[in-house]
């Protein structure tokens, strides 16, 4: 058993200045204390994850109870937990799951990480009740250890007094930070949250913002010794640890650029964990598909933010439509799938695409499919048996404006038993050896993923083998 020092970031709602919090204070430990962070981001998130991963220079990964079970949620933070402290920001409020019981919320992992919380309260026009809402909190559920309480958007001093007099008097935690009211912010929202990090002006000087909030706002000391006031945690024993086959040879491509950047790093490490070296190509500058790639992978993104560049390479659309023609194996989440359409209408323009289906994607203003999602693996797919149920998620703005029936060239494998899908709430179209879907998977909680795309590299690398031959 190992103490694990760490600490879960939660708030009362979304929008609550959890991510703010949770850079500053990733960044302030390591630079100020010295300490090497690991960050984890609860829930379905890519775009807070990629922040928390720049603030701490180390990989975060997602833990979230609803995709991953609790035995491989504590394997996974385990695992990944080789530096000195782990920070955990939450998702939505504390207690907000998919009911009313809060199944899947953040406050369920504090409790299977036994991980002390910190909760941030936007303080906007509130003193005395501030206090009744954390005590709320504390009395809803006792198993969740809520140690501290950070202020947020305070208006002054004798703002910020009574609330810490309210809080000491009621609630009897300590308040561990209280940070002003502040101009609009450095980290500027789009679509479902922040801004991806890979389209910032510059990243640097908001981490260095955010850093320089939590050292005048934050008590950092007496929130380092929360995080090492633990119960130490035991690795999960498995029963019949599963044997991953390593098939070294294995070239697998990933569309990875400011277009595609929707990566959980558990799934590119399931990948590795088979043997296979990632290939990592742009769908913006890239000439063409390298020669020598088994399969193809294309995450989710904002394609839509650079359409005018991936319309203008050509020689990269014809190189992937000849590839997939060729029998390439390829699989394409949301912005991918996006991709792999026709084109993609912008306004009164339309885009043209990889054309590999019959699909013109329009953005909408409103999201058109945002939370969980159960598929049900309906028929014949290159990388799902059928009868599997997935658990994943969606979250987009886009919808096809026609639809593709099905017929002897296109299908679609999945049957959406919660969420949207792309069609009558069907998902998975596939074509050839290319499956694409608007849900998100994570290999942790979807081992079936990472076997059905190496098996097709494996399959399609022998192909090519023979013909050589």
């Amino acid at each position: 058993m190992k103490d694990y020092p760490r600490l879960v970031i939660a708030g009362l709602r979304g929008g609550s200045g959890k991510t703010t919090v949770s850079l500053g204070l990733i960044a302030a430990l390591r630079s100020l204390k010295g300490l090497a962070v690991i960050p984890f981001k609860k829930g379905p998130d890519y775009i807070d994850a990629g922040w928390l991963s720049v603030a701490a220079r180390n990989p975060c990964y997602n833990l979230d109870p609803f995709l991953i079970s609790q035995e491989k949620i504590m394997d996974s933070f385990i695992s990944h937990c080789t530096g000195d402290i782990a920070v955990i920001e939450g998702n939505r409020g504390l207690y907000d799951g998919m009911d009313a019981e809060g199944s899947y919320s953040t406050a369920e992992l504090a409790k299977i990480l036994k991980s002390p919380v910190l909760l941030v309260v936007d303080c906007t026009k509130m003193t005395r009740t501030t206090a009744a809402l954390v005590l709320g909190c504390m009395n809803l559920d006792r198993n969740v250890q809520i140690k501290g309480v950070i202020l947020n958007q305070v208006s002054g001093s004798r703002h910020e007094s009574v609330i810490r007099a309210a809080i000491g008097q009621y609630c009897f935690l300590p308040v561990v930070g209280a940070i002003p009211r502040l101009p609009a912010g450095e980290f500027p929202e789009r679509h479902m949250g922040l801004t991806p990090y890979q389209e910032h002006p510059d990243t640097d000087r908001a981490i260095s913002f955010a850093e320089t909030l939590a050292n005048n706002y934050l008590d950092i000391e007496r929130i380092l010794r929360v995080a090492r006031e633990v119960d130490p945690l035991e690795a999960p024993e498995t029963a019949s640890p599963s044997v991953i086959t390593r098939h070294l040879s294995l070239r697998i491509g990933v569309i990875r650029d400011s277009a595609f950047q929707f990566y959980y790093p558990e799934n590119f490490d399931e990948l590795r964990a088979h043997g296979a070296t990632l290939i990592e190509i742009s769908a913006l500058t890239g000439r063409a598909l390298p020669d020598d790639i088994d399969a193809l992978y294309i995450g989710g993104g904002f394609p839509e933010t650079h359409a005018i560049a991936l319309a203008e390479n050509l020689p990269f659309r014809d190189s992937l439509r000849n590839a997939v023609s060729e029998g390439l194996p390829v699989y394409a989440e949301c912005g991918g799938l996006m991709y792999l359409g026709e084109g993609l209408l912008l306004g009164d323009r339309k885009y043209p695409m990889a054309g590999i289906f019959p699909l013109v994607f329009s953005l909408e203003k409103k999201p058109q499919a945002h939370g969980y999602s159960i598929v049900e693996v309906v028929s014949g797919n290159p990388f799902y048996p059928q009868g599997t149920i997935l658990k994943g998620h969606e979250f987009h703005y886009s919808r096809p404006l026609n639809t593709a029936e099905e017929s002897d060239r296109f299908s679609y494998a999945f049957k959406m038993k919660r969420g949207h899908g792309i069609h009558g709430k069907r998902d998975g179209i596939c074509f050839n050896n290319v499956l694409a879907t608007y849900t998100h998977v994570h290999a942790r909680g979807t081992e079936e993923w990472g076997k059905g795309l190496v098996r097709q590299a494996m399959l399609y690398r022998g192909k090519k083998a023979s013909l050589k031959a």
